[in-house]
């Protein structure tokens, strides 16, 4: 659920493996259309599809498929996330799976903490929770989302990623990716001396950019959190 450009649809496929089947749902038709063109030069695209719709209002019947997995999603888009759940809940058979899994936290700036910190407080950094919303919205609550929703055995854990010199091209590149996903342009927010850093820092054609430094290292987090759809999806 909100699929994107379908990296997870093509790796979930990929783990299901011959007997199984993936479909990737989005309200983006720009996204959807490229994920249709990663799929089809990919060894798993018998294995998807991919389908335009709302995640709130699923166009599928009740009970219809086997599991639910969604990244960045829930807790970040609009709306409810204890009716999103109680929707992918509608889908998923009895026994089934619901999967959430949400970016929780990085350290991408060695040596560099106040940056980092300030980087992370800014609007950017915090998106997408703005001022006045409710503490229970986050992600990072998302196990009373499950229990609201009438999800049995709810879980959660943190699953660390880490990289370090010498950085592949993939990797530079997933790195770059990540410091504009977090923190796109603060300059406003930040005083001159912090955003001239910044930029020295984390733009690829500086010389003093920090993923040329020798040493570097880095680690980032998703936090996972599933729950089973019960027998009685009524309790």
């Amino acid at each position: 659920m909100g699929c994107g450009i379908g990296s997870h649809t093509l790796l979930l496929a990929e783990a299901v493996g011959e007997g199984g089947h993936v479909t990737g749902l989005d309200r983006s038709r720009e996204l959807l259309a490229e994920a249709e063109q990663r799929a089809g030069g990919s060894s798993q695209r018998n294995r998807v599809s991919f389908q335009y719709g709302d995640m709130y209002a699923l166009p599928w019947p009740e009970d219809s498929m086997d599991w639910v997995w969604s990244v960045d999603c829930a807790g970040y888009a609009p709306g409810d996330p204890v009716l999103l759940l109680r929707e992918f809940a509608r889908v998923v058979r009895p026994g089934g799976r619901i999967v959430l899994l949400a970016w929780s936290s990085q350290q991408l700036l060695p040596g560099h903490p106040v940056l980092e910190a300030r980087l992370n407080a800014s609007s950017q950094g915090i998106a997408p929770f703005a001022q006045g919303q409710r503490p229970e919205s986050h992600v990072m609550r998302a196990l009373g989302w499950f229990e609201e929703a009438g999800l049995k055995d709810a879980r959660a854990r943190t699953l660390v990623g880490d990289v370090q010199a010498p950085l592949g091209r993939e990797v530079r590149e997933a790195l770059l990716s990540l410091f504009d996903m977090r923190w796109g342009d603060p300059g406003v927010e930040l005083s001159a001396e912090d955003e001239a850093e910044y930029r020295r820092l984390c733009v690829p054609e500086s010389p003093d950019c920090i993923l040329n430094v020798r040493d570097y290292y880095a680690f980032f987090t998703y936090s996972l959190f599933e729950g089973s759809v019960g027998i009685d999806k009524a309790s």
